[in-house]
């Protein structure tokens, strides 16, 4: 099943992608898809409706992020065997971990703003894992069992801010740099999460094409490695890692963001998300 919420912001609406690829409103049956209520069998109830019985959405507008309650926003540096390479560094050992603040977390074609002082504004595209069960030292055989669903993400990236020290948080954590969605997809849909095609356009050019194959850690090494150093709750989205293309890679000069320019990303079978750059606006 493919959840989304779609509205202005603070008064989306919950709504389902059906067969036929058109939105349909289910506000009349569930007020909020919150992450609070999967533990209690939301995303179950969600996929026994008969979508056919609710009202399809002509215009959606502005889509939201696909679900409410992300207590922890985890993200994994260098998973990629190829953008490690890209970036000329070794494999690591263990997987990377940093975090970005809540308040990054955007709907999944809002604007990106550039931050002040930004000069290195950079891309990522990534798949996202969607937590649907209270998860403490799980193990990787049963990680499948704790995943809700997959969704697009981009980590948008500054990376003068990232590099000004050892810690990135600084670099991936500022306002609309976690843009989530269009989609919550149920695990039922995603035969295999390590064979994912993404790929990731600015102005209609393609910078980014990889697969999920190339992951160092896999989505199950990563809720198992994650899992014992802290709780995940439902709702929390893992960040797997970007392949090769992003913009501090290029060679032989590096590509930013600039105000104006135009972001186009997506994963098979997840959907697309599309942000243009604007600067920040004055207080």
């Amino acid at each position: 099943m493919k959840l989304l919420r779609f509205g202005e912001p603070g008064k989306e609406k919950v709504g389902a992608i059906d067969a036929d690829g058109a939105v349909r409103d289910l506000s009349g049956k569930v007020h909020a898809l919150d992450s609070a209520k999967f533990e209690g069998g939301l995303l179950d109830e969600l996929a026994g409706l008969d979508l056919a019985e609710f009202p399809v959405v002509t215009a959606p507008g502005r889509l939201g992020v696909p679900w409410e309650g992300i207590s922890k926003y985890i993200c994994i540096g260098l998973n990629y065997s190829d953008h490690a390479a890209e970036a000329g560094m070794p494999l690591p050992q263990r997987p990377i971990v940093f975090l970005k603040a809540p308040s990054a977390i955007c709907g999944p074609n809002d604007d990106t703003l550039q931050p002040v002082g930004s000069t290195k504004l950079d891309w990522e595209v990534e798949l996202g894992v969607v937590i649907g069960r209270t998860a403490r030292n799980v193990s990787e055989e049963r990680a499948a069992d704790f995943i809700a669903g997959y969704c697009v993400l981009n980590d948008v990236s500054e990376r003068a801010f990232q590099m000004e020290t050892t810690q990135w948080a600084k670099g991936k954590g500022c306002d609309t740099f976690g843009p989530i969605g269009p989609w919550l997809v149920t695990p039922d849909e995603i035969v295999d999460p390590g064979k994912l095609d993404l790929w990731l356009d600015v102005n209609g050019v393609r910078m980014q094409t990889g697969n999920t194959d190339k992951m160092v850690f896999p989505v199950a090494a990563l809720i198992a490695d994650l899992s014992r150093c802290m709780t995940l709750l439902p709702g929390d989205v893992i960040a797997t890692g970007t392949p090769p293309g992003v913009g501090m890679g290029i060679k032989p000069e590096p590509v930013w963001l600039k105000p104006g320019d135009v972001v186009e990303l997506g994963i098979a079978g997840l959907g697309q998300q599309r942000q243009t750059v604007v600067a920040t606006p004055p207080m």
